[in-house]
């Protein structure tokens, strides 16, 4: 009996996409908050902020399932 040990390609560039979206989603975040945060005088300023936490959360979240689909990608079950 032969096992493959091959890492499944299409699986791996998936996981990868995910970690970029969650690259993109570190970096916007932060930044939305910080402009939130900037003038609280604004009207806008509690929807933005529940959105850039909203981004963050969302951002974390995308980590674990990009390293997750990375990681079934090389060691098959």
């Amino acid at each position: 009996m032969q096992t493959n040990n091959r890492t499944d390609k299409k699986r791996l560039f998936q996981g990868i996409k995910t970690l970029a979206f969650a690259v993109m989603s570190l970096f916007m975040g932060p930044i939305l908050f910080t402009v939130a945060e900037s003038d609280p005088d604004n009207k806008y300023h509690t929807p933005l902020l529940i959105i850039a936490i909203l981004i963050c959360v969302f951002a974390v979240f995308l980590v674990f399932k990009g390293i997750k689909t990375i990681m079934s990608s090389m060691f098959r079950k």
